[in-house]
């Protein structure tokens, strides 16, 4: 007598059913797990105080738009004017800014200290030299940061105070950095609307068409030359704030006391 059993056709198919419910479960464990450890890793970078780490350059060629010619905005300076100047170009001194506008600790330095920082400029403490990137695409997927990038250097072509008003309003309606809202290009646009006179034809039509696509991934190429190695960087003469510590950005007086340290 053969020792082997006959299967049941409906048990054999409730057998299918459970494994794939468990299978199912297991994905979904493992994206859990995966969207709270970036989460945590998160919390306790922003509890040290720590930068948002640089995680490799990040790469354009999914973006097609980045293929295109490059064309740098108008007022840009730096190499291949790849660096944004705001402020007066005789001041005395140089802040430097690294940023990547997915990245949640330069949102806290900007809603926080950001108007501290632009008012010493505006009164020649110095003038601002914005250098930014777009790692964060590659850490965490998506396009986001590029996209943005590009569209603020079409807010740059529109004027310096209309880069430095958008870029205001971009960490001020900052997205959770795991999520890729700032790829849409008509949140963008959306968000443009905010500032005032910004949203011009050519503006939205570079935005649209992703003019200035291959001059945001120039800009971080860039970037990716710098000795900085997260996100927000700050640095004055060359010499780098502390601008984040304790998992809280500088206060009002905790920055102007570190610039009157460096400038005397």
């Amino acid at each position: 007598m053969s020792n082997t059993r006959r299967t049941d056709p409906k048990t054999n198919a409730t057998e299918r059913m459970r494994a794939a419910r468990a299978q199912a479960e297991r994905s979904d464990r493992i994206r859990r797990r995966v969207v709270v450890g970036a989460a945590s890793a998160a919390v306790l970078a922003l509890a040290a105080g720590v930068a948002f780490a640089v995680g490799g350059s990040s790469g354009s060629s999914s973006d097609s738009a980045a293929g295109g010619p490059l064309v740098a905005p108008a007022n840009t300076t730096g190499p291949d004017g790849t660096v944004i100047t705001y402020g007066k170009a005789d001041a005395p001194h140089t802040l430097e800014i690294y940023e990547d506008f997915r990245c949640p600790f330069c949102e806290q330095l900007e809603t926080t200290t950001g108007k501290t920082v632009q008012q010493l400029a505006d009164n020649g403490t110095y003038k601002i030299e914005y250098h930014l990137a777009t790692f964060l695409d590659k850490n965490l997927g998506g396009k986001g940061s590029r996209t943005a990038l590009a569209a603020a250097g079409a807010a740059l072509n529109e004027g310096v105070d209309k880069f430095k008003a958008f870029h205001d309003v971009l960490y001020a309606n900052q997205p959770d950095e795991r999520s890729d809202a700032f790829g849409d290009v008509n949140h963008i646009l959306d968000l443009a609307g905010q500032v005032p006179g910004l949203k011009t034809d050519g503006f939205v039509k570079a935005v649209q068409d992703g003019t200035y696509a291959p001059w945001a991934a120039k800009v971080n190429e860039e970037f990716n030359k710098s000795d900085v190695t997260g996100t927000p960087t700050v640095k004055l003469d060359g010499r780098k704030l502390n601008v984040l510590t304790n998992g809280k950005a500088a206060s009002h007086e905790e920055f102007t006391a570190m610039v009157k340290q460096v400038t005397g």
